[in-house]
């Protein structure tokens, strides 16, 4: 499997080869800061896998922990952490220009979750925004 992707403005793009090692969608705390999201998707693979162009800025969010992001638009790329997972790189799944190439498979960090992201599915949809009354 190959994928690309990138940040918003451009400034940084990957390349990754090889089969995803797992596909989680994190609702712990440090992610959520992070993205000012209520969850983050990832996509875990082999470091050497990954070709990065550009140079995304590195943030130490936890002892272990580091975020990559570009320094222009913000974007969250890239997470690491050489003491858990050691040759393992995570990126974030919605920056993959075909986002659903890769399936979700899990949710982790649920003990983190947000509560009202338990049956969020449940909400009504809209394919934009709901009609103005």
């Amino acid at each position: 499997m190959g994928l690309t992707g990138g940040c918003q403005c451009g400034a940084i793009r990957y390349e990754v080869e090889g089969d995803p090692l797992t596909h989680a969608l994190c609702h712990c705390i440090d992610c959520r800061r992070s993205a000012g999201a209520p969850m983050v998707a990832w996509t875990m693979f082999p470091t050497e896998a990954i070709r990065i162009t550009g140079a995304p800025t590195t943030y130490a969010s936890s002892t272990h922990g580091r975020r990559m992001f570009c320094s222009t638009c913000g974007t969250g790329l890239f997470y690491t952490n050489d003491q858990n997972l050691p040759g393992i790189t995570d990126i974030q799944s919605a920056t993959f220009d075909d986002p659903d190439a890769v399936p979700a498979q899990a949710h982790v960090q649920t003990a983190d979750r947000i509560g009202w992201m338990e049956n969020a599915h449940e909400l009504p949809s809209f394919e934009r925004y709901p009609p103005q009354d």
